[in-house]
């Protein structure tokens, strides 16, 4: 597998504030990579630095061959690395369509309807509602959406911010079946989860990010095979 992501030595925060210090992270295409850690460890911090929301105070982000370290989002994004934030940041008085739109704004339009079509597919129940405002939709229907929304973007890399958060169990499992299908559509993606086991279940490595910093990097089998891990982060 081709090396698609490379984050060496990234450090960033706010204003005088440091939250992240010297990550490093690889990702390869076709690759699921979890990335873990507490409420407070950087790991939202890390994907806005990646994605161009917060400016790197030192290190390197290349991507896909480019250096995106400095990069402004607009650019991150016309270079195929795509986040669906924690807490989907739809647009509620917009309806689902107009919502989906928005995620191929840096494309040609003679490209969207085979993303749009591609997506409908993919999200059936979005196909029913296309008219409807997005507030109107359940938990879930925003969650869909919200990925939706980045798929509509070309992704190379999708970067998804706790897509199970206020998801009912029953959600949880169909949110997790359908980050394995994007995977195995060969999708790279980072899924960024306080939900261990499952992340750990879906994973072909993973990442452990405390107090800004990665303390564990290596196979699900292997963070679970480590003492110190198991009781740092998965409460056992």
């Amino acid at each position: 597998m081709s090396e698609l992501l490379q984050v060496t030595d990234l450090s960033s925060g706010y204003g005088a504030v440091q939250i992240l210090r010297d990550v490093h992270l690889t990702l390869h295409t076709g690759e699921l990579v979890a990335l873990l850690g507490s409420n407070g460890a950087g790991k939202t911090t890390l994907n806005h630095t990646l994605c161009g929301l917060v400016r790197a105070q030192s290190g390197q982000v290349l991507f896909n061959g480019q250096d995106l370290t400095h990069a402004h989002y607009s650019d991150v994004v016309r270079a195929g690395l795509i986040q669906v934030p924690e807490g989907r940041k739809i647009f509620p008085n917009m309806n689902v369509l107009d919502n989906l739109l928005l995620g191929a704004y840096t494309l040609p339009q003679s490209l969207r309807p085979d993303l749009l079509e591609r997506v409908l597919k993919t999200f059936p129940r979005l196909a029913e509602r296309l008219t409807q405002m997005a507030g109107t939709l359940s938990g879930g229907e925003q969650q869909m959406l919200a990925i939706g929304r980045g798929l509509m973007a070309a992704p190379k890399l999708l970067i998804l911010d706790e897509p199970s958060l206020g998801l009912s169990p029953k959600l949880v499992q169909e949110m997790f079946d359908l980050i394995v299908q994007l995977k195995d559509e060969g999708l790279t993606i980072l899924l960024v989860e306080q939900n261990v086991g499952q992340s750990l279940d879906v994973a072909s490595r993973a990442y452990v990010l405390e107090n800004g910093q990665i303390r564990f990097s290596g196979s699900p089998e292997d963070l679970l095979a480590s003492d110190v891990m198991r009781q740092a982060y998965l409460g056992a």
